[in-house]
């Protein structure tokens, strides 16, 4: 659903109060400052946050705003009744915001909670900027095919998988050798493992590159976010996940690579910084101007890169037995992570016991009789309950031991 330049697009933000949303909403602004109107939103969701929801309503005048938290209906409309919004609470309220006409939806709600709003503005074949894992890791089958049905186009977000889609031949997908996904390696690159067992929230979620939430900081301490943008990557891209390949660049400037039958491998480079790959999405397949810091390679100095330690950080490992196993697997490997890292923000477990919670949870998947490919949101949501229930009893276990 591509617009022509110049062509008003009309944009829905799932999520608009979390650090993804916020950075879309102050390119719309800064695009706006530029001379570039050519936007216009229809919809903002949040989770718990009235009081941000309500100040962006104020602010960018959407025509619908919704918020997760049913019990939080009042507050809202408190918050917004003198501005004129229409206002909705609870899940299916974050799903008619999702159902509304906007081109351009994105899908920045953590977690699984994004699934079904998600699956919904795909449906009706709007462009989807997706920053949420989970909704390809769990159900990768199924939202590709409704985005493919509908007509609408798969734009990602994530800073990897947006510099492979803007370097990637999808017109000779045969030419292409392996995909290379980059890594910072994160806060405990290079801690031992006693070290990383002692690890505090606190220090999981202090990521040295990137300012992100806490969920996907402390995935970026186990490296489990690279795991999972390598599941993501082979329902974005035609490539065999065989051929996906994970490198660790602790400055973050190459954000990911593609390498071709010939030998050439090209690279999408920039600064740290979520804004840009926002950006390149947002006015996709015409571009935009962004705020972010221009890349100064002179100033940046060296590049350097080294393979991950798949002893330190199976996470990894974890991923790639997941997708190769394929059906549920993957959404229990990612429903897992889910609890073990609630659980370690919460101080109920230890670092290292959320990928040792995953993998446990995985060995039970690997023995269900899963299907090659989901093909409902039930089958998808029903593995995803099954995964945090065994979960949590490994929680439960672990912090009682």
């Amino acid at each position: 659903m591509a617009k022509p330049d110049g062509v008003m697009r009309r944009i829905t933000i799932l999520g608009s109060t979390g650090s993804i949303g916020e950075s879309t909403l102050s390119l719309l602004e800064y695009a706006a400052a530029k001379g570039e109107t050519a936007f216009e939103i229809e919809a903002l969701t949040a989770n718990r946050n009235v009081a941000k929801l309500a100040e962006q309503a104020r602010k960018f005048r959407p025509k619908y705003v919704a918020i997760a938290d049913a019990g939080l209906k009042q507050d809202l409309v408190d918050a917004t009744g003198d501005l004129d919004v229409e206002t909705g609470a609870g899940e299916e309220a974050v799903i008619d915001a999702a159902a509304r006409n906007a081109d351009w939806v994105m899908a920045a709600i953590v977690g699984a909670a994004g699934l079904q709003p998600t699956l919904t503005a795909a449906k009706r074949g709007a462009d989807i900027a997706l920053a949420n894992k989970e909704c390809l890791v769990c159900a990768g089958d199924v939202v590709t095919a409704a985005i493919r049905e509908a007509g609408g186009a798969l734009l990602p977000v994530d800073s990897e998988h947006n510099a492979i889609f803007q370097v990637f031949d999808f017109d000779r997908p045969h030419r292409i050798s392996k995909l290379i996904l980059t890594a910072s390696g994160g806060p405990f690159r290079t801690w031992s493992e006693d070290d990383m067992a002692a690890a505090t929230p606190a220090q999981a979620v202090a990521h040295p590159n990137w300012s992100m939430g806490a969920k996907i900081s402390v995935d970026s301490a186990t490296m489990m976010n690279k795991g999972l943008e390598l599941i993501e990557a082979a329902h974005i891209f035609p490539i065999d996940h065989k051929h996906i390949d994970i490198l660790v660049h602790p400055q973050s400037v190459i954000h990911s690579m593609v390498e071709y039958v010939d030998g050439s491998v090209l690279a999408q480079l920039g600064s740290p910084d979520m804004r840009t790959p926002i950006a390149s999405t947002l006015a996709w397949p015409d571009r935009t101007p962004s705020p972010s810091a221009k890349l100064d390679l002179v100033e940046t100095g060296k590049l350097t890169f080294e393979a991950p330690d798949i002893e330190r950080f199976p996470a990894i490992r974890l991923a790639r037995e997941a997708v190769a196993g394929g059906g549920a697997m993957p959404g229990m490997l990612n429903a897992a992570n889910e609890v073990g890292v609630a659980a370690f923000l919460s101080d109920r477990i230890k670092f290292l016991d959320i990928a040792a919670i995953t993998e446990q949870v995985l060995e039970v998947a690997s023995r269900h009789k899963t299907n090659a490919v989901l093909t409902t949101l039930e089958e998808a949501i029903a593995a995803d309950a099954e995964a945090r229930r065994l979960a949590e009893e490994a929680v439960v276990a672990r912090a009682a031991a």
